[in-house]
């Protein structure tokens, strides 16, 4: 049975109702329907209620620093251009040409004047607006607007602390209200130094075969995978002649989870850079751990020395010291496209930033020995969600339920780090962005939509 509401909480065409999405998600039980990874029409949904009015990652500011910078990303589906503009601030964009759809934009990244779109050699300027079109007397009579045809503009674009976000949303609330509580944790990456952080060049990119979710989830809150799915390649990680106890992940970890489906998952050992060698080690519990102190306090740095963590929906941050950022970007229902970069302290030595570098890269890169630990583990559990017997088959959500605490030192929701409550809460905001019609409809009171 379809329904039909308005563009704020669309169901258009959609065989989904509220009362069928809602029953997809038992927190109170513990339990998952597998449609969720699989279904098309729960795809389209996602799409327009969720991609179409999150705010979404769209670049680090170091990549974009100059007037006519601009970077290519994707929100959804939809290609955006984020472009520095002469007075300093960002704008973005779709990167659709308003005549046939080409591209006006083909490069991933650079610094233009202009942009042309190679069909048929419309050009746009660097706020997205059309500026000429070729033959305009000829072929239009000069009856063309050129006002009228510039390509979609986000409605809202925002950064914090060097991360750029955009949204599609008139009506979203502020980028701080919508992080909430998780920038409590961000700032553990962002907010060590005095300098800030900055992005190494290069994204890595790749396909994999299975649904977006999945991998955002993961990075939510799942300690749990670690031992099993990741034994050989800890091991293999050590330093020569290392205990190899030390490749067991550390069991001190603590979890978060908000309303806002934002989640992470934290511990106190520096386990995350063990890899990278004597001289890194020295200047992350050296140098860069004392001014982290004095910026941060002891609980972000001594009980959080490393956090795998999801920004609803689809970014997601991992590591300390330096930290590979991720963006899951959806190519259906079953195919999602990781966007991988390398974010390090900015006052870190050369040094150190190619042993992170290098470190990060061996663990977390197309090649990496956890990444393709954790494809497939992906890809194989997509496969499987193509029958119609596992489709009807409930999945077990339910470690650490009825667990959760408050904890004075942490903001948000917190429970044991072997838990699922920061899935949980993720897949309770999926729900609720499906569903609800407008912003004031959340459960998250926001102060600016309340």
């Amino acid at each position: 049975m379809s329904s039909s509401t308005n563009t704020n909480g669309d169901f258009q065409s959609s065989k989904w109702t509220k009362e069928g999405i809602n029953g997809l998600i038992d927190n109170d039980r513990g339990t998952l329907d597998p449609r969720i990874y699989v279904d098309k029409d729960l795809y389209e949904l996602e799409l327009k209620n969720i991609f179409g009015r999150s705010w979404n990652f769209l670049a680090h500011e170091t990549q974009i620093p100059n007037p006519g910078d601009f970077f290519q990303n994707y929100i959804g589906e939809d290609a955006v251009l984020v472009v520095r503009q002469a007075d300093g601030s960002v704008s973005g964009f779709l990167n659709m040409c308003r005549h046939r759809g080409m591209k006006i934009c083909r490069t991933d990244c650079g610094n233009a004047k202009t942009f042309t779109c190679s069909y048929h050699g419309w050009s746009y300027d660097r706020a997205g607006n059309l500026i000429n079109v070729p033959m305009k007397k000829e072929a239009y009579r000069n009856e063309i607007k050129l006002e009228d045809w510039g390509p979609p503009k986000l409605e809202k674009v925002e950064s914090y602390k060097g991360l750029i976000f955009g949204t599609w949303d008139p009506n979203a609330p502020s980028l701080t209200s919508y992080l909430g509580p998780m920038t409590f944790y961000l700032d553990h990456y962002l907010d060590r130094s005095g300098e800030g952080t900055r992005a190494l060049g290069g994204v890595h990119k790749w396909v994999i075969p299975s649904n977006w979710k999945m991998a955002a989830e993961q990075f939510c809150d799942d300690m749990y995978h670690v031992d099993y799915s990741h034994a050989s390649a800890m091991i293999a990680q050590l330093p020569e002649g290392a205990d190899p106890s030390m490749a067991s992940f550390p069991k001190d970890g603590n979890q978060f989870g908000c309303a806002e489906g934002h989640a992470c998952s934290f511990w106190s050992s520096p386990f995350s850079n063990a890899g990278s060698g004597p001289a890194a080690m020295e200047f992350i519990m050296g140098p860069e751990r004392e001014e982290a102190l004095q910026r941060l306090g002891k609980v972000r740095v001594a009980e959080i020395a490393g956090m795998n963590s999801t920004v609803f929906p689809n970014f997601s941050l991992l590591g300390a010291g330096a930290f590979t950022i991720r963006t899951w970007h959806p190519k259906g229902p079953d195919e999602t496209e990781i966007w991988s970069m390398i974010i390090v302290n900015a006052s870190a030595p050369d040094g150190v930033v190619q042993a992170l570098r290098k470190n990060i890269i061996r663990t977390f890169s197309p090649s990496g020995t956890f990444e393709q630990d954790d494809t497939e583990n992906w890809a194989e559990m997509q496969r499987v969600f193509r029958g119609t017997k596992a489709q009807s088959t409930s999945l077990n959500s339910g470690m650490g339920l009825g667990h959760a605490r408050q904890d004075e030192r942490f903001p948000g929701t917190i429970n044991f780090g072997y838990a699922e409550e920061g899935a949980r809460l993720f897949y309770r905001r999926w729900k609720e962005m499906l569903t609800a019609p407008t912003w004031r409809d959340m459960s998250a009171t926001l102060k600016e939509v309340s």
